[in-house]
């Protein structure tokens, strides 16, 4: 069995990582040269819409999955005739707009922060008169780890946010008065079995994720697995998501889902039963899924930028080392570090 993921980075390797060892062969499409997935299959190199190479794709894959939502929609939409692909198309289309996401949720009965869709700087002036400062200008699309987003603080900076990010379709989203940031990471078979792995609690730094822990037990687990069923039900999900959620402590707010496995998950290669890659690739494989009951307390540490001491890394017991394979620099993810603890054991 060959699963064709279109893009070849660190989430692409993991997969590949945990498929290896169930018997499966992996191709790759990724303009990168240095793509970190591709010595673990075959790899096409070229722009995620070429043509010629979404066809080799085709017709190499038994079937197709993605690693990340900023890929055109026209190559998802031409891989699905061609062949089996998960998550969906129309996944992708919602997820990959923030305006189309928050209007979702709103559909769902999943509370978000105030937002409004903006075009135009006079739009960006009325939508902050009802949406009040502080507050977020994001693109609607591309936007990920704190890139095309600016925070407004004051009217003033309305006029240098604009002219930063004016050029393409905008939302503007009122600031958030959380506790914490939490995600689930939830996982849905093509027979609609779905599974969930404990709440993570996500801190981030510049806006990139610095640590995740699971959080086994947690008292929001229940309702972040209602909006997480919600959205799958309705989008007739198959593949491992993510929700990123806010917990104000009188509420949960959604702020984005992603349609794939997901950073805030990394601990559960070592910290669960089965790692969110494993399930994942079980999930489009139409396989029985993996139990998502955490092995104890994992914390999973990004590196970014430079790769510190391995020696030192590794001196530390029940501490697991996991390297991209990629070029080092400022804000780039390199790797992580899971760190684990079996404080509360397998039952």
């Amino acid at each position: 069995m060959i699963v064709g993921i279109v893009g070849g980075g660190q989430l692409a390797r993991m997969m590949a990582l945990a498929g290896i060892p169930l018997g499966l062969q992996f191709i790759f499409l990724d303009p990168a040269t240095d793509a970190c997935a591709a010595q673990l299959g075959e790899h096409l190199c070229g722009a995620y819409d070429d043509a010629a190479l979404l066809n080799t794709l085709a017709e190499k894959a038994d079937l197709v999955t993605y690693e990340f939502e900023n890929v055109p929609i026209s190559a998802i939409a031409t891989l699905e005739q061609k062949i089996n692909l998960y998550p969906a198309q129309a996944v992708l289309a919602s997820a990959g707009d923030r305006i189309y996401e928050k209007n979702l949720f709103r559909s769902l009965d999943i509370a978000t922060v105030p937002f409004a869709s903006v075009n135009s700087f006079a739009e960006l002036e009325e939508a902050v008169k009802t949406i009040t400062l502080p507050a977020v200008l994001k693109t609607r699309t591309l936007g990920y780890d704190g890139k095309g987003q600016v925070v407004l603080r004051h009217h003033d900076d309305l006029a240098s946010a604009w002219s930063r990010l004016g050029t393409v379709p905008l939302i503007l989203e009122g600031f958030a008065s959380f506790q914490r940031e939490i995600s689930v990471i939830s996982v849905r078979g093509r027979d609609g079995e779905m599974v969930f792995y404990p709440l993570s609690e996500n801190v981030h730094c510049d806006g990139i994720l610095h640590t995740a822990k699971s959080c086994p037990a947690d008292p929001r687990q229940s309702l972040a697995e209602a909006y997480a069923r919600r959205i799958m039900e309705k989008l007739n999900y198959v593949g491992v998501m993510a929700l990123e959620l806010f917990d104000s402590g009188n509420e949960l707010l959604a702020n984005e889902m992603a349609p794939r496995v997901h950073n805030s998950g990394h601990w559960t290669i070592e910290g669960a039963v089965t790692s969110q890659f494993e399930n994942h690739l079980r999930a489009i494989l139409g396989l029985p899924l993996g139990s998502t009951q955490a092995k104890g307390e994992a914390t999973m540490v990004n590196i970014i930028g430079t790769i510190p001491d391995i020696s030192q890394i590794l001196s530390v017991p029940n501490q697991h080392l996991h390297l991209y394979n990629k070029k080092p620099y400022p804000g780039r993810k390199l790797g992580h570090v899971t760190r684990w603890s079996a404080s509360q054991p397998i039952t």
